[in-house]
C-alpha cells in the first residue's frame, strides 16, 4: 500500500470512529435529575387539585408534558440516607448513613433503646452509623464518566468532602467549598447559571447534571418581593383553617422558577428531545412547616408522608405526554436506569440494589419486586395543631399512648400494593394496603395474618443479609409511661 493510500484509508477510520462516537452520543440521553429538599407530596398535588395556595406552573407542566410517578419513593425518610442511595445504588444499611448528624432526636428518657445522641457523644452502642458516604464506594457519577458522559452536582450535597467522582461538584454553581446555603436567597440563582455554564459547555457530548435544589428546608426564608406577594394572597386567600406559609410558598416558588429555566435552557440549546428530565423530593415535607395531609407522616417518618414524594419525567422522544405510573420506584433505582440508558456498566465491587425503571418511563410495567426502608434512630415529632393540619407525632412512647415521635426504630418492606412497618421499638408491625389506602388509616395486620408474616418474614431476611444496624442496647435513662 502506498503512503497516499495508507493516508486515506487511516483518515476513513477516523472518520468512522468519529461518526460511531457521534452517533453512540446521539442515540443516549442527557439526563438532568432535580431533587428539591423537603418538598411534601401534597405540596403539588393539592395545587393540581386546584386547590391549594402555591404556585407551581413549572412542575405541573412537567406532570402535563411527561410522565407523573405516583409511587416515587426516596431510599430513606429524611435527607442524607436518600441522597446516599441515589449516589450509589444501595440501600441504607449498606451505605450506614441513617440521619445527617448520625444522631437521635428527643428525649433520651423517651427512648426504649440506647441511642447516638449529641449529649452522648460518639457512642453508637454497637451500631455503624456514619455520616459520610465512603469514598471507595462506586458513586452514579463515575459509573457514567467511565461511559464518557460529563457530570456535574450543583447544589446540596450532605454526603461527606468526597466528591464522588463528579466533573463539577459544587454546592451553589460558584464556590467549590461545602458551604451551606439554607438561609442565602440568592444560591438558587447561582446554581441555575452554573447549570446553564455546564450544559453549554457540554452540549456536544452526554452529560449528568445533578441538581439538588436548598429549597424548602428550614430555614424558612426567600426574596422579600415573593414573600410579600404570597403574603397579600393569603389575606385574599377565602379558606383560613389551613395556615398557609407565605416565606415557605415564595421558597417553593423559587424552587419552581428554577426548574423551568433549567427546561428553557435545554429548549434553547437543541438538547430538551433527546433530555430526559426528572423531578423528585429527598423526603416528604416536614410537617411543622407544610401539610402532608391526606397522607399520614411527615419527614423522618416511614409512613407514606415521610417516604412518597411527588415525581415527574419529560423526555419528548420517549415518555407519553401525560402519562401516570403507578410503578413504586426507589431512589437506588436510578443508578441501574442510568447504566441502562448511558449504556454503563454497573459497579462490580459494590451490591446494586436496585431495578433498572426505564422501561416504566417507556409506558410498560415491570415485574413485582420489593423495596425496602431501615431506620434505626429516633425523630421527635412537634405539635401541628396551630397550622391547621394534623400532627407529625405519629408514634407512641414504648408502653403507652403518649404520641410524641414521629420516628421510632424501624424497617419497612413494600411489595406491589402492600406495605408493612416492623417497628423494632414496639416488637410489632402494620400492615397497610397502599393502592387501596395510600393514607394507610387501616392496619390489617390481624385480618391477614398469613400475608403480614410472611413480609415480615422477608423483611427480617433483608435486614440479616444487609447488615443493618438494629439498637438493642437496653436504656438505662428511659422512663415508662
Amino acid at each position: 500500500m502506498n503512503q497516499f493510500a495508507s493516508r486515506i484509508l487511516s483518515s476513513c477510520l477516523t472518520l468512522l470512529f468519529v461518526l460511531g462516537l457521534y452517533s453512540q452520543n446521539s442515540e443516549r440521553p442527557n439526563v438532568i435529575f432535580i431533587m428539591v429538599d423537603d418538598m411534601a407530596w401534597a405540596d403539588v398535588t393539592q395545587v393540581a387539585a386546584q386547590n391549594g395556595f402555591y404556585e407551581l406552573p413549572n412542575m405541573l407542566q412537567m406532570a402535563q408534558e411527561g410522565m407523573t410517578l405516583n409511587r416515587f419513593y426516596p431510599g430513606g425518610p429524611n435527607c442524607a440516607p436518600s441522597r446516599a442511595c441515589l449516589v450509589s445504588g444501595m440501600y441504607t444499611p449498606r451505605t450506614k448513613i441513617y440521619q445527617p448528624s448520625g444522631w437521635a432526636k428527643g428525649p433520651a428518657n423517651a427512648m426504649r433503646f440506647a441511642a447516638p445522641m449529641k449529649s452522648n457523644g460518639k457512642n453508637n452502642f454497637g451500631m455503624d452509623i456514619r455520616t459520610q458516604l465512603d469514598p471507595k464506594t462506586i458513586s452514579i457519577a463515575e459509573m457514567l464518566e467511565n461511559a464518557g458522559y460529563a457530570t456535574a452536582r450543583i447544589g446540596k450535597w450532605h454526603l461527606g468532602p468526597n466528591k464522588q467522582g463528579f466533573g463539577l461538584s459544587t454546592q451553589d454553581g460558584v464556590d467549590s467549598s461545602e458551604k451551606r446555603y439554607y438561609n442565602d436567597t440568592t444560591a438558587t440563582d447561582r446554581m441555575v447559571q452554573g447549570a446553564f455554564d455546564f450544559m453549554e459547555k457540554h452540549q456536544k457530548q452526554p452529560f449528568f447534571l445533578y441538581f439538588p435544589l436548598w429549597e424548602v428546608h428550614t430555614p424558612i426564608v426567600a426574596k422579600p418581593h415573593l414573600v410579600a406577594k404570597y403574603k397579600a394572597k393569603w389575606q385574599q386567600w377565602p379558606d383560613k383553617s389551613i395556615r398557609w406559609n407565605p416565606t415557605y410558598a415564595a421558597m417553593l416558588e423559587e424552587a419552581d422558577t428554577a426548574i423551568g429555566a433549567l427546561r428553557q435552557k435545554i429548549t434553547q440549546l437543541g438538547l430538551a428531545s433527546n433530555t430526559l428530565v426528572v423531578l423528585t423530593s429527598d423526603n416528604g415535607g416536614a410537617g411543622h412547616i407544610t401539610s402532608n395531609a391526606p397522607l399520614r407522616g411527615a419527614k423522618g417518618s416511614l409512613y407514606e408522608g415521610g417516604i412518597r414524594t411527588f415525581a415527574a419525567a419529560v423526555w419528548p422522544s420517549v415518555i407519553r405526554p401525560g402519562s401516570q405510573s403507578d410503578d413504586p420506584i426507589t431512589g437506588v433505582d436510578l443508578m441501574p436506569s442510568l447504566a441502562e440508558l448511558a449504556g454503563a456498566e454497573l459497579p462490580n465491587t459494590q451490591p446494586i440494589d436496585g431495578q433498572s425503571f426505564v422501561s416504566t418511563l417507556r409506558g410498560e410495567k415491570r415485574e413485582e419486586r420489593a423495596i425496602f426502608w431501615h431506620y434505626p434512630l429516633y425523630l421527635e415529632g412537634k405539635d401541628t395543631s396551630k397550622q391547621g393540619w394534623p400532627s407529625d407525632r405519629v408514634l407512641p412512647i414504648y408502653g403507652s399512648k403518649e404520641l410524641l415521635w414521629r420516628a421510632v426504630p424501624a424497617s419497612a418492606i413494600m411489595k406491589g400494593d402492600w406495605k408493612l412497618i416492623y417497628y423494632h421499638e414496639y416488637g410489632s408491625y402494620e400492615l397497610f394496603h397502599i393502592g387501596k389506602d395510600p393514607n394507610e388509616t387501616q392496619e390489617l395486620s390481624k385480618s391477614k395474618p398469613k400475608l403480614a408474616k410472611k413480609l415480615n418474614q422477608e423483611l427480617q431476611h433483608w435486614l440479616k443479609t444487609t447488615d443493618a444496624d438494629i439498637p438493642s442496647v437496653t436504656n438505662p435513662h428511659f422512663k415508662s409511661r
